[in-house]
């Protein structure tokens, strides 16, 4: 007699049941085998019963040779009731591990986003779909320096490095999913695949590949579909394969791709705009008919990476700032200490400085504004909370940053022959995406002028088209869709994109007529101002 677990056993009578488990056809599987012992009259080898039993439940797998291994004496210490832990390879499932007696209600899996600053995974229950845990630290890799142009240059035709580069890469995931073990109680051993999406460049440092490609004419890349390769040939201790999300370009990574799958775009019959803004910026526009992308470099100051005061969001950091009359009051996450300022913190704080008059135009401090502005370690600087310093520098390279943000929409916009008023929704990604302000993103400029209501924070999209992956193997087909409809611009081959950027090196532009609300907004709070007698 063959059996499935519990859950699959009682599916006539629970029919709901039963189409929950049908969406849940992931990347991995776990099935409870009840299988005949050997007799003299009917002697198969143990490979063959085991593998005629998935058969006969609609699974051929491969059983590879660490399972061969395992066969004696655990076939028989389990009475032949086992339960095989499977895992797709791309092209079918292959075991990855056999264990004795029923163990198919602890099915995990992970997945990660694999970001040049920050590295988040999710422990999710493969029955379920139920997301566990969800954790993040910083990548490692940082130590080769904040910029990934640094850390490509460190290891440049150098084996040694570009393997400490790897080894530090790995060391993020585990990391992480230490963290994911002892905070949940799930052992990391009992997940059996993982999927992680990242940019081109961070996929080659985790696969040890010389990233020098992806900056370097004629940008032809190592490898742009590395696929599902085995967890224990990376160093990654999950039992079965870990899938990559291919990349479109050296600029369009797997996090743009598997934000296509989080956000379905390409279903969409409407216009969509889809950006992921973080170290670099990476810009979709497009519905099922086409698929315009593109990509630049937009620094790591929006995560936090090159503040002087700036961390990551989490515990002990500012991410929420309002300025009235004349005080700075902040949100702490944690609701604590102020530790120092995460991205969304630095965009309330620019905006509501420049709406009150603390900086000019071109983002310089006014230190006649208020006594807050002093001078510090040589340059200008606002304390925004007890001891901690947002400096002229740190402004500077933030408006840098949302220049080239806008200026990424305004090109594809441009490019495309679309206006912003064509486009259905306005879907902002990133790490920080789903807690920025949109008013205080559009003060400074970085976000469009338009219709609040079209502006979609679609938070770690990257994160949630892995964990759609990891949960639907249908969506393989739909990325090599994605990639073959993607229409790469290379922003670096449009003659005026220097111009462009320069114009939008303002708050919120050189051309205030497009940004008619916070025309308004500075309005108000000029004659908040006058009606005070006080200064903002």
């Amino acid at each position: 007699m063959i059996q499935k677990n519990e859950r699959k056993r009682g599916r006539e009578n629970n029919s709901s049941l039963f189409e929950e488990l049908l969406y849940m056809d992931g990347i991995s599987k776990k099935i409870y085998l009840e299988l005949p012992l050997p007799t003299e009259e009917e002697n198969r080898s143990d490979q063959k019963r085991i593998l005629d039993g998935l058969k006969q439940l609609g699974t051929e797998a491969y059983m590879p040779l660490k399972i061969l291994r395992k066969l004696y004496p655990l076939c028989e210490d389990a009475e032949y009731k086992l339960t095989a832990s499977l895992s797709w390879d791309g092209e079918g499932w292959v075991i990855a591990e056999l264990e004795k007696g029923d163990t198919s209600h602890r099915h995990y899996g992970l997945a990660a986003d694999l970001g040049s600053t920050t590295v988040v995974m999710r422990l999710i229950d493969c029955t379920t779909g139920e997301c566990i845990r969800e954790v993040s630290c910083y990548n490692r890799q940082i130590r080769f320096g904040t910029d990934i142009l640094s850390r490509i240059f460190y290891c440049k035709d150098a084996p040694d490095k570009l393997e400490e580069i790897r080894q530090e890469t790995i060391a993020s995931l585990k990391e992480c999913m230490k963290e994911l073990e002892q905070s949940s109680g799930v052992q990391m051993q009992d997940c059996i695949s993982m999927v992680i999406a990242g940019n081109t460049t961070m996929i080659h440092f985790l696969l040890g590949m010389d990233p020098f490609c992806v900056f370097y004419t004629p940008h032809a890349l190592r490898a742009d579909q590395p696929g599902f390769l085995k967890g224990e040939e990376l160093g990654i201790p999950v039992k079965g394969y870990v899938y990559c999300y291919p990349s479109k370009s050296n600029y369009l990574g797997g996090d743009i791709i598997s934000g296509m799958i989080a956000t379905e775009i390409y279903k969409s019959k409407d216009i969509n705009i889809f950006f992921d803004i973080g170290t670099n910026g990476e810009l979709v526009i497009g519905n099922q008919e086409f698929l315009l992308c593109g990509a630049g470099a937009a620094g790591p100051a929006l995560e936090g990476g090159v503040v002087k005061t700036g961390m990551r969001a989490s515990k002990g950091a500012v991410d929420r700032v309002h300025i009235e009359k004349g005080q700075i009051y902040c949100h702490v996450i944690g609701e604590g200490k102020p530790e120092g300022i995460c991205g969304s913190g630095i965009i309330d704080l620019l905006a509501e400085m420049f709406l009150c008059g603390w900086v000019d135009i071109r983002g310089n401090l006014v230190p006649e504004k208020n006594s807050r502005i002093q001078e510090k370690e040589g340059m200008l600087a606002v304390e925004y909370a007890p001891g901690l310093f947002f400096y002229q520098k740190d402004i500077q390279e933030f408006i840098r940053t949302k220049a080239a943000a806008h200026t990424m929409v305004e090109i594809m916009l441009r490019e495309s022959g679309i206006t912003m008023d064509q486009a259905a929704n306005f879907y902002v990604a990133g790490a920080f995406g789903k807690h920025v302000s949109k008013e205080s993103a559009i003060a400074i400029g970085m976000y469009p002028d338009m219709d609040r209501n079209r502006i979609i924070n679609a938070g770690n999209s990257s994160l949630e088209g892995a964990q759609k992956l990891l949960l639907e193997r249908s969506c393989l087909a739909d990325i090599d869709r994605i990639i073959e409809e993607m229409v790469y611009i290379q922003f670096a081959a449009v003659d005026d994109f220097l111009n462009m950027m320069v114009a939008a090196q303002a708050l919120p532009h050189t051309d205030y007529q497009r940004f008619p609300t916070v025309m308004e907004q500075l309005k108000k709070r000029q004659a908040i101002e006058k009606q005070s007698g006080k200064e903002l």
